[in-house]
């Protein structure tokens, strides 16, 4: 009985670091895809986020959900490497009315304002930080009532690389 019970153990200890490395690279995962390097607003790989979290010796929680553990990498990583949350694109269309008293309320919120087009309506294509989407859309809600919309262009401002052949 004695082999039985330690022959289990060494499977769930194998099991379990399968599971916990499966885990590591979801995280990395995670970082890559909704991060950018801010110099270059290129998109890092999974490779050398999973080097840079081997690096600062990041340990799997398994208790803990992926993506609150790739919150908690970025800000680590922070500390060691050019590294930021990639911007959303969204465009929003106020109504007249509300539209230059709301746009004052959201500017805060806005990272960069794309461009801006007034007519019947405001219409404003911006980046902002993925963090302030939910306040963002809330604000529009509430402020005209269900009247102004607002649309994801792109999850992440990302440079696409230009590796065109000469």
């Amino acid at each position: 009985s004695q082999i039985l019970s330690k022959g289990e153990l060494q499977v769930s200890d194998k099991e379990r670091h399968t599971q916990l490395e499966q885990m590591f690279r979801d995280i990395a995962t995670i970082v890559a895809d909704k991060c950018v390097n801010p110099e270059t607003k290129r998109p890092y790989t999974v490779i050398l986020i999973e080097r840079a979290m081997k690096d600062i010796h990041y340990s799997v929680k398994p208790n803990k959900s992926t993506k609150q553990q790739a919150l908690e990498v970025i800000r680590q990583l922070k500390e060691t490497m050019q590294i930021e949350r990639a911007h959303m694109r969204l465009r929003f269309i106020l109504p007249a009315k509300e539209g230059k008293k709301l746009k004052e309320k959201l500017k805060p919120l806005i990272k960069v304002i794309e461009s801006e087009d007034f007519q019947e309506q405001l219409e404003i294509v911006c980046l902002i930080d993925p963090g302030c989407f939910r306040e963002i859309d809330e604000l529009i809600r509430s402020e005209t009532k269900g009247k102004g919309s607002l649309e994801v262009l792109s999850l992440k401002d990302v440079e696409e690389g230009d590796e065109k052949l000469e």
